[in-house]
């Protein structure tokens, strides 16, 4: 397995995709209840191959991607060629960004002397896929990119 199985509700939203993919490879639902009875093995090899098909469908698709913190916030931009990243941390040990308190004092202060910037970039390994699942294991969660796009109008 190349990623990790999706959840059991992951795999319930997807139910009617994963009834498609069995049928791709002649599996009817009596079939796979006999799979699943005498062949767990198997059945375990599917459920992996199908989220590894779900995961490499959504990575492709993945365009940005955040990671915030009690003090900092990593935000990535992932074009084809190089992810990008804008960094932001906050020196005050009493606030957290994931808070609606932490996150409006940022918006007030964020060209304070409080706040350090830094922007990178890095390119990909031979997997671009395998590249972003690892950030979204760290604990990276897929955006629309609002904060890197405003972030990075200002940083021009």
């Amino acid at each position: 397995m190349k990623y990790t199985r999706l959840t059991k509700q992951q795999l319930e939203e997807l139910h009617q995709e994963f009834i498609n993919f069995l049928a791709t490879q002649s599996i009817t639902g009596p079939e796979w209840e006999m799979i699943k009875l005498n062949r767990p093995q198997v059945a375990e090899e599917e459920l992996d191959v199908f989220s590894d098909l779900v995961w490499e469908g959504v990575l492709h698709k993945v365009q940005y991607l955040e990671n915030i913190s009690e003090q900092q916030m990593h935000l990535f931009y992932l074009p084809e060629k190089e992810m990008k990243l804008i960094s932001v941390k906050v020196m005050n040990p009493k606030l957290d960004l994931r808070t609606p308190e932490g996150f409006n004092w940022f918006k007030k202060n964020w060209q304070s002397d409080f706040v350090e910037y830094l922007v990178a970039s890095k390119a990909y390994t031979d997997d671009k896929n395998l590249d972003k699942f690892k950030l979204i294991q760290q604990g990276a969660v897929i955006t629309k990119g609002d904060l890197y796009q405003w972030f990075d109008k200002i940083i021009e």
